[in-house]
């Protein structure tokens, strides 16, 4: 019976969970296949641009997604460079996947020679974009020497979108990866540990990827490259972090006992617990984001919640299983003995600092944070045009930026607008009034459904009113803050002449997004930070301590975001950041920041029915020390990683969290909540019977 506990049992754990990443392997590279990119699938239901984006397919079945062909030439086109390239939007007209194409329009913008020295052309394209713009931009490549040619529009952006995250699978992966190595090497010293921590990573990755692909397969979340591109790093992160601090215990036990089965039971009941509370800290704040009104936003929720938990069971049955295989030479070199001293010597002398000087520590500590939190309100989340998304140089943003020199700028990309059949000529004149609109026309039959002066307009039943559509294309480019102050205003005012007009288009889709995500921050930050304060509450049976430890951790998400507002309007020169930005910021610095104070904590609150609260304190900050340290280093270079994706998003996302986590784990973790704690004493543990425990 003994054999079959030392060796079977952990053989069959190791092969069911080898067998799962066998299975769920060949799945990363399949979440492409049921990701979406389109902006409205992100939308709330009741979002004004997603109920147009829905009733525009009374006047046209097809699902179509505008791209611009963009021509020019110093010389200038004549006739017949116009007659070729007539030919060659034609050849593109004929590509599976492309609906309808204009003929050649000529800029107004000439040359000396009088000749247009711009032609665009809309194109159609139906939702698989991304294939369809590749296949253009192929055929383009025989345009003639000396014209430049792009596809941009929102057809061209979202390819170029699509292809930044096409190193998702690997790339990123591979340096999270090799970061997360090259850390546990240095930790551990030894070239077999790391690889078995890495082991139960990826397996842990490989099923949350499984069962990711199946949520997304039946239509139960959104998924989209940047939430891959989280899951992938969380649950990396998270995994290697859980088992940290089993593997240090584990440490710890085989000094204390001959046996490495015994030693290592005795690391994973000590380490359950925390382990447990702190992943579901991260699961319940993830999951407030169910709250949130963005499709994208809460999908993140159940996408990351699924990771975490794989990475949990994982740490628990998986990794265990191969370290009880592997014994102490999981140690090799340095397999720890039972007269081995425990090397805390750094820890206890901040230990010691903590004890001389607690007040005076907390106090400094929490100025500086506090002075770094000021620097908040200039954090700039207001929202970016999507020409600034993408860093690095691109043909769609290069495209879009020489398409307003030439054309109006919203070419392509109109606004769109729904109202009655009765008097639409009345709403034309009132969206004309707008300065930033170049020309108004209705939906017409002519050409499959592009405006067309000398056509009437398309009429369609919509909800028992006879309806038409007014495309209205701006002179300013359509992701601009002017677009967007313009659809806000014709809002306000077109409901004077039609009280059920609506007002849609790529540009509102963009407003209705950000005053979305504006809500959501409002909405889900107190839910998430009262959801932890009852975790907290129940793990520490306690209310003080938990107090304690949200707050600070507030603060440390607030002196991050400021010193990444300083690093982002200074040094990086950013042009601003998202609304989603602050909030997934703060769901991840709070919800992982919370797992080091439960890490520490909870050691103390052991120590502390021992020997007492203060020498509970010191002891715990002296043990899990250098545990800590090292998960708050792997989770901040797996986050790190992200920044390998071209996308503004990822790259702010990726340092604020990097920061934060660093910021929690040396100075929140290491100085002010030991200094307060021991300087509170007893009383943190209150209404516990702890907290009337006598001070030693």
């Amino acid at each position: 019976m003994r054999v079959v506990k030392r060796w079977l049992v952990p053989l069959l754990i190791v092969i069911a969970w080898l067998t799962v990443s066998g299975i769920g392997g060949p799945y990363f590279g399949k979440l492409s296949d049921v990701q979406s990119s389109s902006n409205t699938d992100f939308l709330p239901a009741s979002a004004e641009s997603t109920r147009v984006a829905e009733l525009r397919a009374a006047f046209d079945d097809e699902d179509a997604i505008p791209a611009i062909l963009l021509f020019r030439s110093s010389e200038g086109f004549d006739r017949e460079a116009l007659i070729e390239l007539g030919a060659q939007i034609e050849d593109v007209a004929a590509l599976d996947g492309v609906l309808d194409a204009s003929p050649p329009i000529p800029s107004e913008r000439t040359t000396t020679d009088g000749l247009p020295e711009a032609v665009e052309a809309v194109v159609l394209i139906d939702g698989d974009g991304p294939e369809t713009v590749d296949a253009i931009r192929d055929l383009l490549a025989d345009t003639p020497e000396g014209v430049e040619h792009y596809v941009t529009g929102p057809a061209g952006f979202s390819a170029d979108l699509v292809s930044a995250f096409g190193g998702i699978d690997g790339i990123l992966l591979l340096v999270a990866i090799g970061a997360v190595f090259l850390i546990l090497l240095l930790v551990y010293r030894s070239p077999i540990l790391p690889i078995l921590v890495l082991l139960s990573s990826v397996a842990a990755l490989s099923a949350a990827v499984l069962a990711v692909y199946g949520m997304a397969a039946a239509d139960w979340i959104n998924l989209n490259g940047q939430t891959q591109g989280i899951l992938f790093i969380l649950v990396i992160g998270a995994a290697t972090d859980y088992a940290l601090l089993l593997v240090a215990r584990y440490r710890e036990a085989l000094r204390h006992e001959r046996s490495a089965p015994r030693a290592l039971l005795t690391a994973w009941r000590g380490s359950l617990e925390p382990i447990v509370a702190s992943a579901g800290t991260v699961v319940a704040g993830l999951l407030c984001l169910l709250f949130s009104d963005l499709n994208s936003n809460s999908a993140l929720g159940p996408v990351a919640s699924a990771g975490i938990l794989f990475a949990l069971v994982a740490s628990l049955t998986f990794l265990p299983a191969l370290l009880l295989l592997f014994g102490r030479v999981a140690f090799f070199p340095f397999a720890p003995r039972e007269t081995d001293a425990e090397r805390t010597g750094l820890w206890e002398r901040v230990a010691g600092v903590v004890k001389r000087r607690p007040r005076l520590l907390w106090i400094v500590t929490s100025i500086v944070l506090i002075g770094l939190a000021a620097l908040t309100p200039t954090f700039k989340a207001q929202g970016v045009p999507e020409t600034d998304l993408l860093l690095g140089e691109t043909e769609s943003v290069t495209g879009q930026e020489i398409l307003a020199d030439y054309f109006p700028a919203g070419s392509g990309t109109p606004v769109i607008v729904l109202t009655a059949a009765d008097g639409y000529e009345d709403v034309a004149a009132a969206i004309e009034d707008s300065p930033v609109v170049d020309s108004v026309a209705p939906r017409t039959a002519q050409e499959q459904g592009r405006p067309g002066a000398d056509e009437p307009p398309v009429v369609v039943d919509i909800d028992g009113r006879p309806t038409v559509e007014l495309q209205a294309t701006l002179n300013v480019p359509a992701d601009s803050e002017e677009a967007l102050a313009a659809v806000r205003d014709l809002r306000e005012r077109l409901p004077e002449l039609d009280d059920r007009v609506l007002v849609g288009g790529d540009t509102a889709t963009t407003v209705d997004t950000r005053d979305t995500a504006n809500r959501d921050l409002v909405t889900i930050v107190p839910i998430v930070l009262a959801v932890i304060l009852v975790i907290l509450m129940l793990l520490l049976r306690s209310v003080v301590a938990p107090l304690i430890l949200i707050a600070t951790t507030a603060v440390s998400y607030l002196s991050t975001l400021g010193l990444s507002a300083l690093v982002f309007n200074h040094a990086f020169g950013f042009p601003g950041a998202d609304p989603v930005v602050p909030l997934f910021g703060f769901v991840f610095l709070v919800a992982l920041g919370i797992d080091y104070n439960i890490f520490l904590t909870s050691r103390i609150r052991e120590e502390a029915l021992a020997h007492g609260t203060r020498p509970g304190i010191l002891r715990g900050l002296t043990l899990t020390g250098g545990v800590i340290t090292s998960a708050g280093v792997v989770l901040a270079a797996t986050f790190a990683a992200l920044a390998v994706i071209p996308l503004l998003f990822l790259v702010q996302l990726a340092f604020i969290v990097a920061v934060g986590v660093l910021i929690d784990t040396i100075v929140v973790r290491s100085i002010l909540v030991p200094g307060l704690l021991y300087d509170i004493g007893s009383p943190i543990w209150w209404p516990s019977r702890l907290a009337r425990r006598t001070e030693d």
